[in-house]
């Protein structure tokens, strides 16, 4: 079994904990883009168009719809208005209905298999503690040793400077500049729907018990707390792509393994 050393608040060394099975995990990034994406679709809305938008109208063609010199569109009836004689009822029209409109009906909710999901997970805990996923993901670790578990006084840090030192201890300077130089201003729709600002994604903390870090840590860009009975697929690998920088308590380390030792069913042959 394959030890790690626990680092302590200042990013020194002190002892040591046992990894889990799911670090050994085959690095399958194709599967974990597809647990991803499958994962993703369980948060979605489903959403669409008043099947009558654009249809509440009087146009009709003419019938014979030819002999009028006009074209066979239908045509809203009445006489003295602005309206009338217009093209409507129809797509391409002004105030007529979209030609494809997007239906509430949609099945956008995917299911995946229970020991496939598993599967995925392992691997995307595996891929925290490649240096190189990690890397390729575009974090900035220096010489940073993977993977990274920290003490559990972790957990408890209540502000969000405590945190940030933290980080600065640990030799990750370069990726708190990134983060928060990488908070772009959006315009447009986006901006007017709320989705006001763009952000890189940081570093994943993962604990056992939140006690303060998860509000200490909200204010940092892209840093995110998880607990690591709800840890999943989607933060581990924003967007479908594994290796985000992960941040381990001891703790959450040790109930890690726990949950490893019942997920053993899934037998993988590297």
């Amino acid at each position: 079994m394959v030890s790690v050393k626990v680092l302590d608040m200042g990013g020194k060394p002190g002892d040591e904990v046992d990894l889990p099975s799911a670090f050994s995990t085959p690095l399958w990034p194709d599967l974990v883009q597809r647990a991803w994406w499958i994962l993703h679709s369980h948060g979605i809305q489903p959403y669409g168009r008043d099947p009558m938008a654009g249809e509440r109208t009087t146009a009709e063609t003419g019938n014979p719809p030819t002999g009028r010199g006009v074209s066979r569109i239908p045509r809203v009836k009445g006489a003295g208005s602005g309206r009338s004689g217009q093209a409507g009822g129809v797509a391409s029209t002004v105030k007529g209905r979209l030609p494809h409109p997007p239906r509430s009906e949609k099945v956008i909710y995917r299911k995946i298999n229970v020991k496939e999901r598993k599967l995925a997970l392992n691997t995307a805990i595996a891929f925290t503690a490649d240096a190189t996923a990690v890397a390729w993901r575009g974090h900035k670790t220096g010489k940073l040793k993977f993977p990274v578990v920290v003490s559990d006084d972790l957990e408890a840090l209540e502000k969000t400077a405590a945190v940030e030192a933290l980080l600065a201890d640990l030799g990750l300077t370069d990726e708190l500049r990134r983060i928060y130089g990488g908070v772009k201003r959006r315009s447009g729709t986006a901006r007017m729907r709320g989705r006001t600002t763009r952000k890189k994604v940081g570093p994943l903390i993962v604990v056992s018990n939140d006690r303060g870090v998860g509000k200490a840590a909200a204010s940092i860009p892209g840093v995110q707390v998880v607990p690591v009975d709800s840890l999943s697929v989607l933060p581990l690998a924003p967007g479908g792509v594994a290796g985000r920088l992960t941040i381990w308590t001891k703790s959450a380390i040790e109930i890690l393994g726990t949950m490893s030792a019942r997920m053993e069913g899934v037998k993988v042959e590297a």
